[in-house]
């Protein structure tokens, strides 16, 4: 397949193969995709989407993990949950993809310039955050004080392990808060839910957040932290989860009167009326 064939066509991947495969979790494996000719697939912004297809398998959605700070790559922290990711993690280095994109609208970055962010994430959603996350980090000099607050059910469920032990507590103005929901042998941080540890740790309220996870923690987050005197103005979400088509065509990411494929998937939450109860 010519390339010049992609660029007229948005719905036709382009063959790309995988550099490498990283297990980082029991369920959670990141792959790191290149075209045919060793480069990045496609550019993109931080929060932007991918769509991954396997020919006579399928093909789903996802969050680009990696930030376009870094290599010649894109990178998809993806959970196992279905027919496309469950063929997915049998693949290895070397084994070649359908991809396409770059889908959906990006985190406003260059107004979060200058200011202190907040990062919540639980579980898999940590992955979207990542790209910010690492964008940030690349660019450290032009933003403020960075807190990142992640939690997962068990210590196995943190993906990442490199970034959230080793690298970003270990980065200039840079604070790392890790939770797990029960109490475990070894485990010497915070034990409880990410919405009421971040009510304990009761930020200052003039931070920018970002906040991606399981649906019902996204929406207790958000209850908490307008317990505390943050606006919804300053509080963006990214619901790609609920991304399918990823052209707002087929109606399945319809969310109030907003469709997450065309106007998403990044909101600022004063943009959105309601929640999904589950992706």
């Amino acid at each position: 397949m010519s390339c010049t064939c992609h660029e007229k066509d948005p719905l036709v991947p382009q063959v790309a193969k995988l550099e490498f495969v990283r297990i980082d979790t029991e369920d959670v494996t990141t792959f790191r995709i290149i075209s045919k000719e060793g480069k990045r697939p496609f550019d993109f912004k931080p929060g932007q989407c991918a769509m991954i297809s396997i020919p006579m398998i399928g093909e789903a959605i996802f969050s680009i993990t990696s930030s376009p700070t870094e290599g010649d790559y894109i990178e998809c922290s993806i959970k196992k949950c279905g027919v496309v990711t469950d063929y997915l993690h049998t693949l290895e280095a070397g084994d070649e993809i359908g991809v396409r994109g770059p889908y959906g609208n990006s985190f406003p970055v260059e107004e979060f310039k200058g200011k202190d962010i907040l990062f919540i994430g639980g579980g898999i959603g940590l992955a979207p955050l990542r790209s910010v996350i690492n964008y940030v980090m690349d660019k450290r000099d032009e933003f403020g004080l960075v807190d990142i607050v992640y939690g997962a059910r068990t210590s196995r469920d943190l993906v990442h392990p490199k970034d959230i032990y080793e690298v970003w507590p270990n980065s200039k103005d840079t604070n790392v808060y890790l939770t797990i929901d029960k109490k475990e042998e070894g485990w010497t941080r915070n034990v409880g839910f990410v919405p009421t540890y971040v009510k304990e740790l009761n930020f200052s309220t003039d931070k920018i957040v970002l906040v991606c996870g399981p649906p019902i923690m996204i929406k207790y987050v958000l209850q908490g932290l307008e317990e505390i005197g943050f606006k919804k103005e300053q509080v963006y979400t990214t619901l790609e989860l609920k991304m399918k088509c990823g052209f707002g065509k087929c109606g399945r990411c319809n969310i109030g009167d907003k469709y997450v494929c065309k106007d998403g998937p990044v909101f600022r939450c004063d943009e959105i009326t309601e929640l999904p109860d589950e992706y």
